[in-house]
């Protein structure tokens, strides 16, 4: 079975208040009897509704939550992370309107690689209480160009590899062990990030602009020669945030075609569709997504 009704996805908790305005597609959002489908390796990056209104040039401001977004394309696990502090912690209240997603990732470094030592304990208390909590994420992690400070032998980063040691026992120590996700850009590909990425679980892989999106082949080869055979999704942006304009249709199918034969080859693991609330701005990158998720989202892995 790989179809879910919307009735189905209207049961759990969380409140479609803007459902009238958005497109949806009828393809599944939680759990399938499927095996394995390109669609059960899909993700997308979920931000609070309107987190970029007036932001990256984008045509329009928006009302779709996460979870709608999911819907609309047709996407069954969301990675949610804190985009200019929001939402704000304590989760748990926010966080159980996404008890009946597929699989949820949360982070605990938000954007611009914003953290505190109090949510990441407070996330890995609530991977706890969440069984579909599969990971915990680190966005905007490493800083700049990741390069290691005069005299330091480990990359900049919004914690430190001691740190980062730590918080992977307390993982180890848990009943329930979610993956330690982090995002890494094509820009910061030197050897200095190797020893926080030894300890994650999996890395999330950005080209931040079209020009870096051109030379993809090129700059996963790159990565890969840095951390080799390291779990990886491949980040799909569906707008050139990194000049603010929208993403050449061109390398929009580029990278969806080359993610597809990566996926069915076993070099990702998955890919991430970022994000949910440009997913109602009327872009042809998101129109293009919606039907290639149609498309292939039914075939096996």
């Amino acid at each position: 079975m790989d179809k879910l009704t919307r009735r189905h996805f209207l049961k759990f908790g969380g409140a479609v208040t803007a459902a009238t305005m958005i497109p949806h597609t009828e393809m599944p959002l939680f759990a399938s009897e499927s095996s394995d489908t390109v669609r059960d390796r899909l993700w997308i990056w979920g931000h609070l509704e309107g987190s970029y209104d007036n932001q990256y040039g984008l045509p329009m401001n928006s009302r779709m939550t996460p979870l709608q977004g999911a819907e609309s394309l047709g996407i069954p696990n969301i990675i949610m992370v804190r985009y200019s502090n929001k939402p704000e912690p304590p989760y748990d209240e926010y966080a159980a309107q996404y008890r009946n997603v597929q699989k949820l990732m949360w982070s605990f470094v938000g954007d611009s690689g914003r953290t505190s030592s109090e949510e990441q304990e407070h996330v890995l208390e609530l991977s706890q209480k969440m069984p579909n909590m599969t990971g915990l994420f680190m966005d905007d992690f490493f800083h700049g160009n990741a390069n290691a400070p005069a005299g330091e032998s480990e990359a900049a980063a919004s914690i430190s590899v001691v740190r980062l040691k730590e918080i992977r026992e307390r993982l180890n120590q848990l009943d329930q062990k979610p993956d330690l996700g982090v995002v890494l850009y094509a820009h910061q590909l030197n050897p200095a990030i190797r020893r926080h990425l030894d300890l994650c679980d999996l890395v999330s892989f950005w080209s931040w602009t079209a020009g870096d999106l051109a030379k993809l082949p090129e700059n996963f080869a790159k990565y890969q020669g840095i951390a080799p055979n390291k779990r990886t999704l491949l980040g799909i942006y569906m707008w050139d945030f990194g000049l603010g304009k929208p993403l050449p249709m061109d390398l929009m199918r580029m990278q969806c075609e080359t993610a597809l034969k990566w996926l069915k080859e076993g070099t990702i693991e998955g890919m991430i569709f970022l994000a949910t609330n440009i997913c109602d701005m009327k872009i042809e990158a998101v129109e293009y997504a919606r039907q290639w998720i149609t498309e292939h989202g039914a075939e096996t892995v």
